[in-house]
């Protein structure tokens, strides 16, 4: 068998980790790979299932998002273990301990995956563009094909660097959810009881579809097959100290960016819950409509364009890690090499086409629909990145000294069976009509 390329084979081992940097500054060198993958938990796509959810239900989904992103630091710690130890990211480590036919199986799988995450982030940034420039949806559909040069440019300047845009990008999100947090004047009891799970979240099927989507959400199986490459991005010692460092500061790294990824999440569903369910506008589920109401709802000056702005800002930090993501998947698997130009061309070709047809068709409301419905099929690949992961990961004959405790590979089987239970919960639900 033929060794695997280099996971990012341009960007592997470029971003130094001084031997005498101790404590924080150690610390410092291996964030960033973390706030990558956090992107994905807080990309358009969560906006419209989060909106609809606290819209319809008020506070009673937040513990689906506590859940969800629980679950998800879980599976990220494992992902960034894998890169780690055993040198592989998740789609290197399929094609090598899998046959080929189900290689290629997980393989058109992820790449459903990566255009139904694209196809999220289409509509988020061309919904951004409608609402704050007034451009017509399909143009802005059309529009995104051209963040392709925004994916070149930032690749010129070095991994680090583009790290340094991703988080300056995601603090500007997590600033502008503060102020709609502190506008919407949230019922702080109720909110705290919304994070504890109640039976009617499995039991009624609206909830239950919604939950779902919030789970595809917030747990991306592009998610696991980028941060297994991007944390071999540091140049840690490849010796077990070096490496053992480096997966307690990946971990580290993910646990804080997913802890960020939480406060965006839930501060949508909040926000939703507060400014619409509470006034009985249980019907709110667009985006669109979600910014036309927040100023006049909320009486503050500038709620909707803060909301809008934030938007736009997750819909280009998911342009840049969708792509990475993707290039990931078809090197690993195919061990074919694509420019990125070239692969972003062709996964958001293949978002903007039923883009397109959707808005064309159905308007605005159905845009709105089909980000919620790309988040369910997110959820229904999920167990196909998962369950290798979690094989991956708590096997010694791959991962050596640093196979996964007993304890955290329960824990991720159990994760992984929940996953599966849901989805199982979902299609039948799907079939009974």
């Amino acid at each position: 068998m033929t060794a695997p390329t280099r996971s990012l084979g341009e960007s592997h081992r470029s971003v130094a980790v001084p031997a005498s940097a101790t404590g924080l500054r150690r610390l410092g060198a291996f964030m960033g790979p973390g706030f990558l993958v956090a992107v994905g938990y807080m990309d358009p796509g969560n906006w419209a299932t989060d909106i609809a959810g606290g819209s319809a239900f008020g506070y009673a989904l937040l513990s689906v998002i506590l859940l969800s992103n629980l679950m998800a630091i879980v599976l990220q710690a494992l992902a960034a273990r894998l890169g780690v130890a055993a040198g592989l990211d998740l789609a290197q480590a399929c094609r090598q301990h899998h046959s080929r036919p189900t290689a290629i199986v997980l393989w058109l799988l992820a790449e459903i995956a990566i255009i139904a995450c694209d196809l999220a982030e289409v509509l988020g940034t061309a919904i951004a563009l409608q609402l704050l420039f007034g451009l017509p949806l399909t143009a802005g559909v059309l529009v995104t094909a051209l963040d392709v040069f925004l994916i070149l440019a930032l690749q010129r300047f070095g991994f680090r660097k583009l790290e340094a845009f991703i988080i300056a990008l995601l603090a500007i999100i997590a600033l502008c959810f503060a102020f709609e947090l502190v506008a919407s004047r949230p019922d702080l009891p109720a909110v705290l009881a919304g994070l504890v799970p109640t039976p009617e979240i499995v039991t009624d099927p609206a909830r239950l579809y919604l939950a779902i989507g919030i789970l595809g959400a917030t747990v991306m199986p592009h998610n696991l097959y980028l941060h297994s490459s991007i944390v071999q991005t540091r140049a840690f010692a490849e010796d077990d100290a070096g490496k053992a460092d480096a997966i307690r500061h990946a971990t580290i790294d993910g646990t804080i960016a997913l802890g960020l990824a939480f406060f965006i999440n839930a501060a949508i569903l909040i926000v939703a819950a507060a400014a619409f369910h509470t006034a009985g506008r249980t019907d709110v589920a667009e985006i669109q409509e979600a910014y036309q109401l927040l100023t006049p709802m909320l009486g503050v000056a500038g709620a909707s364009a803060v909301f809008g702005i934030a938007l736009l800002a997750s819909g280009q930090n998911s342009t840049v890690t969708g792509t990475l993501a993707g290039q990931i998947i078809m090197e690993g698997f195919l061990h074919i090499r694509l420019a990125p130009w070239a692969r972003r061309l062709i996964t958001r070709g293949l978002a903007i086409i039923p883009a397109v047809i959707v808005v064309g068709a159905a308007g605005d409301a159905g845009a709105t629909r089909l980000l919620i419905l790309s988040q369910v099929i997110l959820s229904l690949q999920l167990p196909f990145a998962v369950v290798p992961l979690v094989r991956f990961t708590t096997a010694p004959a791959i991962m050596g000294r640093f196979a996964a405790p007993r304890w955290l590979g329960v824990i991720a089987w159990a994760i992984a069976g929940v996953i599966i239970l849901l989805n199982a919960t979902l299609l039948w639900g799907m079939v009974k009509g």
